[in-house]
């Protein structure tokens, strides 16, 4: 005996209704009450282009056991092997260096937890002294917070420039002892610095002090 109420051709002719056309609606998959027995969700096949595995969920409810039904609801619903869009990803978590083109420009985040107000920066990463930053008005808008300054420090130090690469494991000599290391300026220094050599692999890229190739301006051949 079926629970409830038999609602179903009237929950299937609701589906029809919204439907573009009859064929977008195929066959009865299940029906659901509620507790009460007084609303009812009825489920069919949703044959709706690019909806895969979706279904048509249409609500039925009865007021009490002597009334008709009436139809609450009509949507189209993922069903458990759905094909599914990707969950929204904002672009500013998902640009990346190579989106950058010509004449492509990134919006300004005002909120931006990598960058803090330019009063904040720190001496050592300016060229002027503090009394000359604010009596000439040239400190920058935003600078680096702590917290940008530890992403790229982390970034750099584990990425292709830092000491744990093949090249750096096997090279004669890390790069603070290399003539072709220029340390960079500001609070980085001590960690930092651009390679300058024209045959190295890094050539104008930022590496860490432990990082290394063959091309180390000291490298001797064995005998």
């Amino acid at each position: 005996m079926t629970k409830g109420f038999d609602a179903e051709d009237l929950a299937r002719s609701a589906a029809l209704g919204d439907a573009e056309k009859p064929s977008q609606v195929g066959n009865f998959i299940s029906v659901e009450f509620d507790d009460e027995d007084r609303v009812a969700s009825y489920l069919f096949d949703a044959d709706i282009q690019g909806y895969k595995g979706w279904r048509w969920c249409v609500t039925v409810a009865k007021v009490d056991a002597s009334a008709q039904p009436t139809v609450c609801d009509v949507v189209v619903l993922p069903g458990p092997d759905s094909l599914m869009a990707p969950e929204w990803i904002e672009y500013k978590d998902r640009i990346l260096p190579e989106d950058i083109q010509p004449g492509v420009i990134v919006p300004s985040v005002l909120d931006d937890t990598r960058l803090v107000p330019g009063a904040n920066a720190l001496i050592q990463d300016e060229d002027l002294d503090a009394a000359q930053i604010y009596e000439l008005g040239l400190a920058r808008p935003r600078v680096l917070s702590i917290e940008g300054r530890d992403q790229a420090s982390k970034r750099w130090y584990t990425g292709d420039r830092g000491p744990n690469t093949p090249l750096a494991q096997n090279a004669p000599k890390p790069c603070n002892s290399c003539g072709f290391f220029i340390p960079i300026a500001g609070s980085l220094r001590a960690s930092f610095g651009v390679c300058a050599n024209a045959i190295a692999p890094d050539d104008a890229r930022v590496v860490s002090v432990d990082h290394g190739c063959g091309a180390h301006s000291e490298a001797t051949l064995p005998n």
